[in-house]
């Protein structure tokens, strides 16, 4: 066999077991409920106006607006689960603090940027959006909780009576909403992990493998939330022609970005604009 016939079917058998890794699961119901729905970005949220991301005020604000929301939840040291987006706490609250440290009696001490709005327990939230519009659930992991927090938040959500989806950076996430909670519908968060400083202490070889979404054969993701600026990606791009698989893309700033989403038949997390 000639040197460029091995090279060629070297390459094609690479190009197979890439397109391979990439299958997601498909057809899982549900889709439909979330899709044509637009998604505040940590509710309706706006700093100058007094409504801190992520507290109950913005979430109110994008209910009584027809909006879905997208939120993110972390595991408290008391096994209750907190609705804010970093573990430090000191952007959000102007003071230091780890969320994963603390219990339900220390968040009166962290009013949210400067106002009387409190970080918010998930139970909380998911009482005011209940029967009502969806929402978007991110699971953040810290210490290698993936498995704690999953199952707390699936706890939280067994009699919930509303629509929503669980999304995560993590795979460890999707694994075990894979193998415990099979009935969800889930997603695998991700970016261009390769350019920029935003590496999230994260190995190279695992931002490659995030980025191009090379962990999806093994947890089988219903959809794949892209930061909108780096959708362009390969692997993503081979996903939608291959699989069809559902994206959803974040965080959109303008309407004309969210407008060319929706007409490529992608619902929109949204921010700092009424649509």
């Amino acid at each position: 066999m000639k040197l460029g016939t091995k090279i060629g079917l070297a390459a094609l058998g690479a190009a197979g077991a890439w397109c391979a890794l990439l299958r997601p699961r498909r057809n899982q119901p549900g889709w439909d409920k979330l899709a044509g729905v637009k998604y505040a970005h940590r509710g309706l949220h706006n700093a100058d106006k007094g409504v801190p991301e992520n507290s109950m005020a913005a979430f109110q604000l994008a209910v009584e607006a027809g909006f879905g929301a997208e939120l993110d939840v972390h595991l408290m040291a008391d096994g209750n689960l907190a609705v804010v987006h970093d573990s430090d706490l000191t952007r959000v609250c102007g003071k230091p603090g780890i969320i994963e440290e603390l219990v339900e009696e220390d968040l009166i001490e962290y009013p949210l940027m400067g106002t009387e709005e409190l970080i918010p327990l998930f139970q909380e939230v998911l009482e005011l959006f209940e029967g009502k519009t969806p929402l978007i659930i991110e699971l953040k992991v810290e210490g290698g909780n993936a498995n704690a927090l999953t199952d707390a938040v699936m706890a939280m959500l067994e009699d919930w009576n509303g629509v929503y989806c669980l999304e995560s950076f993590h795979p460890g996430v999707l694994l075990r909403l894979k193998e415990r909670y099979p009935w969800v519908l889930r997603g695998q968060l991700s970016q261009n992990f390769l350019k920029g400083s935003e590496v999230h202490g994260l190995s190279l070889p695992a931002r490659f493998l995030l980025t191009n979404l090379l962990t999806t054969a093994f947890t089988g993701p219903d959809f794949v939330a892209y930061k909108w600026q780096d959708r362009k990606n390969p692997s993503l791009r081979l996903m939608r022609a291959l699989y069809g698989v559902h994206e959803v893309g974040w965080t959109v700033r303008d309407r004309q970005t969210l407008d060319d989403l929706e007409a490529d038949g992608v619902p929109a997390i949204f921010e700092g604009f009424l649509p």
